[in-house]
């Protein structure tokens, strides 16, 4: 039917009947494929069917009549009954619908009106007369029909005749058999259609005015006359814009719609598939930086733990230290306790001298603990330049992120933007926290410049100290500090904090960091 209705049937000339082809193919196949079940349809109400099918079918091989026009021609064929539609039924029949199948052949529509399963209540006369009806409009363009009164041009009386209103063509016969016409009104863009006032005993008249000819017509009623006009204007306009019947114009325009849908589910299901794919890329990604940072975690305890050895090995050394000095003080005692007879003299000076090494043993603490406290500082500042550049780097990462995400599909632009705000909000945030960051280091450099000043002031009472006992060296010996420590170098010099204050400032800042 696609080949037949594009290549040859739209070709033939004017006078070729359409409905007895349609016939002919219909006498041809109907015998073997016609179901031998009794219907509630007579042969010639399914013949009609099977043409309709034809006219509603998928331009396709095989033949098929999806189930949208399947619910299309059910709701013509219902109001053409005069029953309402019982759109839970057709659901149902939906439902049921096979779904490796895109709709019925033209036996399985015939089947499924003819078992009388959406026409219930109705006898086989009035489904007989909707189908006639549906057939009339779909097939032979018929827009509108009916019994009028018509003056005549010559005899001026007024005689009743059915109206039969095409396209392009008004045609009156005898009787609504159809079978003895007496004439035709042609209709084109420069014909119209007015309504008169009553006049010769007639009432509800309107006036058809053609190129040559002008027909008087009389309705039987109100609501018919203005229902008669309107279909006329409206078939007089669509032959102004040169446009198809009603009927086959919004069937092309579902056939449309339903390409539309397809090409946009298909369209969707691509994006689908690009979006799955997307977010495997992703999983992907962030199982590989989830493992990184399991990797960093372990180098970071394992550096912790070393760290943690190294400082157990410097008390232990600084421990050995200071037993060795106390060893030693107590033997220079004992030798001064031995010496005390003979030095009674020089009493008041050794006396003076002990409280000089006391000083100087004060003075040698604080310079210890200014450096371990500068130490505690520069790692401070280590690890809060380090956070920095961490920040700055997830940072760059978000900013590429969004980037890549204000470059993708715009279907996805409410929820990327959605995205986009949240990463500017921990954009702010985090710059926030960076801001926070340079002033604790800023505060850290003053507090170290401020310790260094200390640490100055110590070396030189130090030295004061060194240069009185240099005096003082052929009486005693004096008690000299063991070897230095390491000490807690940061980037800006020697460490202002002790290990205390260190561990309690790692512990703000790391609450604070959870709390943002």
């Amino acid at each position: 039917m696609p080949y037949l209705n594009k290549f040859i049937l739209e070709k033939v000339q004017d006078n070729f009947d359409k409905i007895e082809f349609n016939r002919m193919c219909w006498t041809l196949c109907v015998k073997k494929n016609l179901t031998k079940s009794p219907l509630l349809i007579v042969e010639e109400d399914a013949f009609k069917i099977w043409v309709i099918f034809n006219f509603l079918s998928e331009d396709k091989y095989p033949l098929i009549i999806v189930p949208e026009e399947i619910e299309y021609l059910l709701k013509k064929l219902t109001e053409a009954m005069g029953g309402g539609w019982q759109q839970e039924q057709f659901e149902d029949y939906k439902v049921n619908f096979d779904d490796g199948k895109e709709g019925l052949s033209a036996w399985e529509l015939i089947e499924l009106i003819g078992n009388g399963q959406f026409s219930k209540g109705m006898d086989r006369q009035t489904v007989s007369m909707a189908i006639n009806e549906v057939f009339n409009e779909l097939i032979l363009d018929v827009l509108k029909q009916g019994y009028m009164m018509k003056k005549g041009h010559r005899r001026k009386n007024w005689t009743e005749r059915w109206f039969v209103l095409k396209p392009n063509i008004i045609s009156y016969y005898v009787s609504e058999d159809l079978k003895d016409r007496k004439g035709d009104i042609v209709l084109d863009g420069n014909c119209c259609v007015e309504s008169l006032p009553d006049k010769d005993g007639k009432k509800c008249l309107f006036l058809i005015k053609c190129f040559d000819k002008t027909f008087e017509i009389s309705a039987s009623d109100k609501k018919k006359k203005q229902e008669w006009i309107q279909a006329i204007h409206s078939t007089i306009h669509l032959l102004k814009l040169g446009s198809p019947p009603p009927h086959k114009e919004a069937r092309q325009r579902r056939k449309e719609l339903r390409k539309k849908l397809l090409a946009e589910q298909e369209e969707l299901e691509r994006q689908m598939k690009e979006l799955q794919a997307a977010n495997e890329n992703k999983q992907q990604e962030l199982e590989t930086v989830r493992k990184k940072l399991e990797e960093a975690a372990s180098r970071a305890a394992e550096e912790e733990k070393k760290r943690l050895q190294t400082q157990v090995e410097l008390q232990a050394r600084f421990s050995s230290e200071l037993e060795r000095e106390k060893l030693i003080r107590q033997q220079m005692e004992e030798q001064v306790a031995q010496k005390s007879s003979e030095l009674e003299q020089y009493l008041q000076r050794v006396r003076e001298l002990e409280d000089m090494y006391l000083k100087l043993q004060e003075a040698l603490e604080d310079e210890r603990q200014a450096r371990l406290d500068e130490e505690t500082v520069r790692k401070l500042q280590a690890r809060l330049l380090e956070e920095e550049s961490s920040k700055r780097a997830e940072l760059e990462k978000w900013h590429l992120e969004q980037q890549q995400a204000i470059a993708t599909t715009e279907a996805e632009k409410q929820e990327l933007e959605h995205q986009r705000t949240e990463k500017e909000q921990a954009l702010q945030e985090a710059m926030a926290q960076l801001v926070q960051l340079e002033l604790e280091r800023k505060q850290a450099l003053e507090q170290y410049e401020g310790v260094k000043k200390k640490l100055e002031m110590a070396a030189n009472m130090t030295k004061s100290w060194k240069d009185k006992v240099a005096h003082h060296e052929g009486l005693i010996r004096l008690i000299e500090p063991g070897s230095k420590n390491p000490h807690l170098i940061t980037n800006w010099g020697p460490a202002a904090f002790t290990q205390a204050e260190l561990e309690e400032r790692e512990k703000n800042w790391k609450g604070k960091k959870t709390t943002e």
